[in-house]
């Protein structure tokens, strides 16, 4: 076991605790998690892509995603909100997981570690937490719509491959501007945003989805 490997289950044995404090205490807590993540979201945008003609939209499109996470929780859906983040969290463990197992054909030369096996592996995991989270949800609510779970089924699969787009969007930005990681705040995992770029892609695209439908 790589000690890269042990740092990744460390940090997050620390960060994901005190995550889920403030999203499940929510209000002014939550806002104040958002807005922590919004500034080191934006700090480490402004050295990876200084002077680049990107470097403004990228600024807007991350201050959108915080705003649609936060909408999500204080103001919209809290069930989808969960579901986001249970979706965000499954792909990027399935991806990790299934990929260093099995291994198998590169995805792309943009992401290098990514692989077929891996984008399978987080689709599989997410349908699967996925599932088990809105059976939960159901039996405390009373549902059991087949035509319900379609639509969250499809929706999922959606989040799922946002997110890992999310993921090739902040690697392609890496690599040109030949950085490896975002930053170096989260042991074993990088920056903050190497650790949510689904998600801030996840949240905004199944925001303007929600809207759509």
């Amino acid at each position: 076991m790589s000690k890269e490997f042990i740092k990744r289950i460390l940090s997050s044995i620390v960060i994901l605790p005190i995550a889920f404090f403030f999203i499940l205490k929510g209000s002014i807590y939550f806002i104040f998690f958002v807005l922590v993540i919004l500034s080191i979201s934006l700090y480490e945008w402004h050295f990876l892509s200084l002077k680049k003609i990107y470097y403004l939209p990228g600024f807007i499109f991350i201050i959108f995603s915080l705003y649609t996470c936060y909408f999500f929780r204080n103001e919209g859906d809290y069930i989808y909100f969960l579901l986001i983040l249970i979706t965000c969290i499954s792909t990027d463990i399935g991806g990790y997981f299934f990929g260093k197992i099995l291994k198998g054909p590169k995805l792309h030369k943009i992401s290098p570690n990514k692989t077929y096996s891996g984008m399978i592996g987080g689709f599989i995991l997410s349908i699967i937490s996925s599932n088990l989270y809105y059976n939960n949800l159901s039996f405390f609510t009373q549902t059991n719509d087949t035509e319900m779970n379609i639509r969250i089924i499809i929706i999922v699969l959606y989040i799922s491959f946002v997110s890992q787009f999310g993921d090739f969007v902040i690697s392609f930005f890496k690599r040109k501007s030949n950085f490896k990681n975002t930053g170096n705040i989260i042991p074993g995992h990088g920056g903050l945003l190497d650790r949510i770029d689904g998600m801030i892609f996840a949240f905004p695209s199944t925001y303007i989805l929600l809207k759509v439908l």
